[in-house]
């Protein structure tokens, strides 16, 4: 709102300093700003309303140290976060653009579900929550919404390299570095695509739709019964591993941060141009908008923290860890680098795994043997070193040193292939 406010004031009185707000950079830094001081100032008041309101966590008891010393306290703190996320977004960001519409539909679709689940477990009174199929059917829609704006919506685009010798010269067009028999440039007209990113390799563009190719010439059409259960599968993956991790401290919520501050230099190289051609990846029009969103989300996690680092005040319920998870998951989608999910939410795939692991194995020697035997000592994984006797406070903090390795890696996958 405030970018058309002061895009207005800059043309009509030529406002001093009212232009600064067209570029991304000063929006991103003023919703980062506002986003930590909404979860602060916001956090505070909504913790204090949950304990008067007693809508405390029930704690079930799993034989782990501390753990008894957690009933009661304050949850549904997600939405802060949301909160945080939100009005930072809504006033910084350009409205009309697509990517940044699609990405707030996300995050008030996955809130909403948690925050039914928090509310039939608090208000209710009913541990079970919301019904699991329910949770997936969610999912499952937010992920044919994402698939189809992403296939029919004209203004989701790339732009393609192709070889110079077939472009008439323009100045909409950008030459790479490299010999002169082998520079390619940006195409000046944009393509509808199902392309991705593949890391770790040259030419590393993969196209959903070359799944189909057996099926002869016109299989591109098709490309959306190969895209559509990727999208969803993705993002119910995500979105649950997030959930599995919202088990210590501070874990999801610093998790999330730092996987934000990937996406956010993600999303940035990939809608600039300049960025785009010297790093030779897909340049993605009009992505550069989602800088200002994710350093919303970058803030409201940070915030956070500041009241969810142990021992915490309060717990952010499946409200924040489905939104969180959610969130990640579409914005990956977006700037089409999910096949980079499992290098940077590294975290949320082995809390993940530890789970399927731990009840496939359990049930298979069950079976087999008439007696159920385990992987690990208790899953997710951030239990099993809980048990193991390490203190909640080391395992977060290790878990978030190898979630910035995994971050630093994601990123050196720019320029190492």
């Amino acid at each position: 709102m405030l970018y058309y406010l002061f895009k207005w004031l800059h043309k009509a009185f030529d406002l001093p300093g009212a232009g600064v707000f067209q570029y991304i950079s000063f929006r991103s830094a003023m919703a980062i700003i506002t986003s930590l001081f909404i979860s602060m100032i916001i956090g505070k008041r909504l913790i204090n309303y949950l304990k008067w309101k007693q809508v405390g966590e029930s704690v079930r008891d799993l034989g782990l140290e501390g753990q008894k010393q957690k009933e009661g306290t304050p949850t549904m703190g997600g939405l802060i976060i949301l909160a945080a996320i939100l009005i930072p977004t809504l006033l910084f960001a350009k409205l009309n653009n697509i990517y940044i519409i699609l990405i707030l539909f996300s995050t008030v679709w996955l809130g909403m579900i948690g925050f039914i689940d928090d509310y039939i477990k608090v208000f209710l009174k009913d541990k079970r929550g919301l019904a699991g199929r329910f949770k997936v059917m969610g999912q499952i829609i937010l992920g044919v919404v994402v698939a189809l704006t992403m296939y029919l919506n004209d203004s989701i685009v790339i732009r393609e390299k192709v070889r110079e010798q077939t472009l008439i010269p323009t100045t909409e067009v950008f030459k790479m570095e490299g010999g002169a028999d082998k520079i390619k440039i940006f195409s000046k007209n944009p393509v509808k695509s199902t392309k991705t990113t593949i890391p770790f390799l040259k030419n590393n563009e993969f196209d959903y739709s070359s799944l189909l190719s057996w099926l002869g010439s016109g299989y591109r059409k098709w490309a959306l019964l190969i895209f559509l259960p990727v999208v969803i599968f993705i993002i119910i993956a995500v979105s649950n591993g997030a959930n599995l991790t919202d088990g210590l401290d501070g874990l999801a919520t610093g998790t999330s941060a730092i996987v934000g501050v990937t996406l956010g230099v993600l999303a940035y190289v990939s809608g600039n141009i300049v960025f785009a051609n010297y790093l030779n990846i897909m340049y993605i029009p009009d992505t550069g908008e989602l800088s200002v969103y994710i350093a919303a989300f970058i803030g409201a996690c940070v915030g956070f923290l500041w009241y969810n680092s142990f021992p915490a005040q309060v717990f952010m319920g499946d409200t924040g860890s489905l939104a969180l998870g959610g969130i990640i998951a579409v914005f990956a989608i977006i700037i089409r680098k999910e096949i980079l999910i499992p290098i940077f939410c590294g975290i949320f795939l082995a809390e993940n795994l530890s789970v399927v692991l731990q009840v496939s194995y359990f049930k298979y020697t069950k079976r087999r043997y008439g007696v159920g035997k385990r992987i690990f000592k208790m899953s997710p994984l951030h239990h099993h070193f809980q048990l193991q006797g390490f203190h909640e406070s080391k395992i977060v903090l290790r878990f978030l040193i190898v979630g910035i390795m995994l971050s630093i890696l994601t990123i050196v996958t720019l320029k190492l292939r």
